[in-house]
């Protein structure tokens, strides 16, 4: 059985930009959800049970009272249906069409090129230098977007915003000092603003890892376990 408020249990890393999405998609459509926080190295037979792809966020949906085995396994599809159900900020209001073209950028050419400048070790075919900026190419056109408008999309926050993100975040956070140099003013402070942005900053609160057993973990929640 489960908590009633709750629409389902989410597995989540925390420093996944996927899961970062889901979570904040869970925190905008102001939903509640029991978290299991895993760690990648270890995953939890209990969702290898229902997600064999093993990995995250998956979000097990609840409804009738009990968890009922349906299943979102892509972040990018929890945002969408999270805001589906409650969108009190109006995210879906905005230009889905460039909502959409911007987040299939972003998942189908910018993290290519963001896993190679984070492990470029792992990657020897081209440097870390042009690693990046093949990366700077989709950098360029956020840019562009925002000398325009407060946001990618406008002047409100929209589904591309939130989508999009944790992915500027993580290749901001393979070298800070390089990044805060790059030509890219407007980029650079919507990132900053949105690291100081309350929802981010409750979607990146610190929880235990889950082990079977454990009490329910609610999210978000004024009293996260962890530290």
């Amino acid at each position: 059985m489960h908590n009633p408020t709750l629409c389902g249990r989410m597995y989540s890393f925390r420093r996944c930009p996927y899961a970062m999405r889901a979570r904040l998609g869970i925190l905008f459509a102001e939903m509640k959800v029991e978290l299991r926080e895993i760690v990648l190295k270890n995953k939890p037979a209990q969702m290898l049970a229902i997600s064999p792809k093993g990995t995250v966020p998956v979000l097990e949906l609840a409804e009738g009272g009990s968890f009922n085995r349906r299943l979102i396994e892509e972040s990018r599809e929890i945002l969408e249906w999270a805001l589906q159900q409650n969108d009190p900020q109006g995210l879906l209001h905005a230009d889905l069409v460039s909502a959409s073209a911007l987040i299939d950028r972003n998942d189908n050419e910018f993290k290519h090129w963001l896993d190679r400048y984070k492990y470029a070790d792992r990657h020897p075919e081209l440097t870390q230098l042009e690693y990046r900026q093949q990366g700077e190419v989709f950098l360029q056109a956020l840019e562009h977007l925002l000398a325009k408008n407060r946001y990618l999309l406008g002047d409100n926050i929209s589904i591309a915003d939130i989508g999009i993100v944790p992915f500027v975040r993580q290749f901001a956070h393979v070298d800070r000092e390089v990044f805060y140099s790059l030509p890219y003013p407007n980029l650079q402070q919507w990132l900053r603003d949105w690291l100081a942005h309350p929802a981010f900053q409750q979607a990146m609160v610190k929880y235990q890892t889950w082990q079977e057993g454990d009490d329910i973990v609610v999210f978000p929640s004024d009293k996260p376990k962890g530290g």
